[in-house]
């Protein structure tokens, strides 16, 4: 049976109607700030300090849109004798988030823990040149990250954590053995000191001193 005219024009104003009786859903933004996800990918955060320019996450960027900019300082011996050793500076550490793809590589191959996300997703820029930001403002972006989850009660400990109260455990018998194998103090006079007026020498007898020899010979 073929639909009389207008069963389409019919259908869509049904839909129609049933949406007006229900509750509205749409954020009235920017009025209206969403609440977003605790991991949500909003923007990258460098943590200068922790960066030691291995030039991983550039590497492993598929976009290619971290630059990494660095040179080589000669830190003088510790100890004289001692061998010179070099260290990479950074000198510019940028992200161009016109060409990321906030697929967080990046953050996850990074083995001394210098980036990280921050849900902030507020930096539109009317030029696109704007979108690069070098690193002082990836830095102010750290103070946007959230603090990382707590741990769930019946999750498995941290490795590094088993293995610091292992060796803590493991140094703490080592040293109640060795008090307990320790021998008791016995209160006897050591080989070859003279023995004090009034003490116990060997065989529970009391040493006394003797009186200085007179130095002064009797005549015959």
């Amino acid at each position: 049976m073929a639909p009389f005219p207008g069963s389409g024009l019919a259908k869509g104003l049904a839909v129609t109607l049933r949406t007006m009786t229900k509750k509205t859903v749409t954020a009235q933004y920017p009025d209206t700030q969403p609440e977003l996800a605790p991991r949500t990918r909003g923007v990258i955060g460098l943590f200068e300090e922790n960066c030691t320019v291995c030039m991983l996450c550039a590497r492993e960027c598929p976009d290619w849109c971290i630059y990494i900019d660095s040179h080589k300082e000669t830190i003088p011996a510790a100890t004289p004798g001692g061998r010179e050793r070099s260290r990479n500076v950074l000198d510019r550490f940028a992200i161009d988030f016109a060409l990321c793809m906030y697929c967080g590589i990046c953050i996850e191959v990074c083995p001394f823990d210098a980036l990280f996300w921050s849900p902030e997703f507020e930096y539109s820029e009317t030029d696109i040149h704007e979108l690069t930001h070098e690193r002082d403002k990836l830095r102010e972006w750290m103070w946007t990250v959230p603090e990382p989850p707590a741990l769930d009660p019946g999750a498995e400990e941290p490795k590094e954590l088993a293995a610091a109260r292992k060796a803590a455990e493991k140094l703490a018998a080592t040293q109640a053995e060795a008090r307990a194998a320790a021998p008791a103090g016995t209160g006897a006079a050591e080989p070859g000191a003279a023995a004090e007026p009034g003490t116990t020498g060997p065989g529970g007898t009391a040493a006394r001193s003797q009186p200085p020899a007179d130095t002064e010979g009797d005549t015959a």
